[in-house]
């Protein structure tokens, strides 16, 4: 009976929504948010985009660092944490493309990229094996995080008065005139296309089996 006893009690603490999972999830929620907010072109909704979007970036990287520092790595963790990577990161480039801030064949790329490298984890899990993270990918996502918060940075900094220091400061660094926009989006384009090559790459023998 103890051994049943010790069993149940493993699956119970394994089906939990332990907390970097619950981070996980609030990223989905703040990227509600910050949809929420880009809908209102006003000072107030850009201000919430960027407050919900910059924390919600920082959840990106805190939930698998707290998943791999208390030993909380799950199945679900491990699908949910891509995904909702993949829906705030959508969602920005979107919304940028649409403000005129990034161009449309880029967004194209991005989101291809990203259905493409679901596609192939699919294929892979289908075969019984696992595609492993490209090493890439969390520089593509850093860079694409810095490219959409200095856009919205942007978008918040810009109405107000630029004789306070710290004010135009912040107008200096995100302006599209500047150099951090461009730099961050071009890098973050080409590690999303090297990226993409390297799933396709490690993926060839199941393609061809398809």
């Amino acid at each position: 009976m103890k051994p049943r006893v010790a069993i149940r009690r493993r699956v119970v603490h394994s089906d939990r929504v332990n907390l970097p999972n619950a981070i996980t999830f609030s990223r989905l929620v703040l990227t509600g948010i910050f949809v929420a907010g880009a809908m209102f072109d006003n000072a107030v909704g850009h201000w919430i985009a960027l407050v919900s979007f910059v924390i919600a970036a920082i959840s990106d990287f805190l939930d698998g660092y707290l998943a791999r520092k208390l030993g909380l790595v799950t199945p679900m963790g491990k699908l949910m944490d891509p995904l909702a990577d993949k829906v705030l990161v959508c969602s920005a480039f979107v919304y940028l493309s649409a403000e005129g801030l990034c161009p449309v064949w880029v967004t194209v790329l991005i989101l291809a990229r990203e259905f493409l490298v679901t596609g192939l984890r699919q294929i892979a899990l289908e075969a019984g094996q696992v595609l492993a993270a490209d090493r890439l990918g969390k520089w593509k996502t850093g860079l694409q995080l810095t490219f959409c918060i200095t856009c919205l940075v942007w978008f918040a900094f810009q109405p107000l008065d630029p004789a306070n220091p710290l004010v135009w400061l912040f107008q200096y660094l995100s302006s599209p005139e500047g150099w951090l926009q461009p730099i961050s989006l071009w890098l973050a384009l080409g590690l999303t296309l090297l990226s993409g090559w390297n799933y396709v790459w490690e993926s060839r023998d199941l393609l061809r089996g398809t």
